[in-house]
């Protein structure tokens, strides 16, 4: 009796152990899509508006106000990331002042267990880990020396055959960047 008691409770902890783990890989992506439309192809973003809130507050704002449009991605690097530019310096057109305004503002490090793997969107930043401003990368493969150290906000849900078309772009190397032409 004690036994059979202490095997359900046992497997009882192993499914919530193994729920934990699924959800802290796989979180909910929210019902919000962002489609960025480039020569090579379209990508669509989904959001993890429960992982990192606040960062996907201001993504969303950017894309509202139009920050991202004219932007580019300046770092293909094949199998790493598709690093798009920061939007205060990586637009072909002015920016407004509620633009600028926007895209000043940096956003508190949320980091969590998501792991960095292809498709999923991580915030890039500087040394200092609440630094994230606009400029993002999308996953091209698997990157666990980044999990927990930047955050991730959302994924790709749509485009990665443009994603893999971004790869095959010629690029050059720039230090410790490869850049795009």
């Amino acid at each position: 009796m004690w036994i059979r008691g202490f095997s359900s409770w046992i497997k009882g902890c192993t499914l919530l152990a193994l729920i934990s783990v699924i959800s802290a890989l796989e979180p909910e992506v929210g019902s919000t899509r962002v489609v960025f439309q480039t020569k090579y192809g379209d990508i669509e973003f989904g959001f993890f508006p429960t992982v990192a809130p606040k960062t996907v507050d201001h993504i969303f704002k950017l894309v509202r106000l139009g920050g991202y449009n004219t932007n580019h991605f300046f770092r293909v690097d094949k199998g790493f990331v598709a690093q798009v530019a920061d939007v205060m310096g990586g637009r072909s057109a002015p920016m407004n002042d509620e633009q600028k305004r926007e895209a000043e503002k940096t956003v508190v490090g949320e980091f969590s267990e998501v792991k960095h793997v292809r498709g999923i969107l991580s915030m890039g930043r500087y040394d200092d880990p609440d630094s994230a401003s606009s400029s993002f990368s999308i996953l091209l493969g698997d990157a666990p020396h980044l999990d927990g150290k930047y955050a991730i906000f959302g994924k790709v849900t749509k485009g990665d055959e443009t994603l893999t078309k971004l790869e095959q772009l010629p690029t050059r190397k720039e230090g410790i960047f490869v850049m795009v032409y």
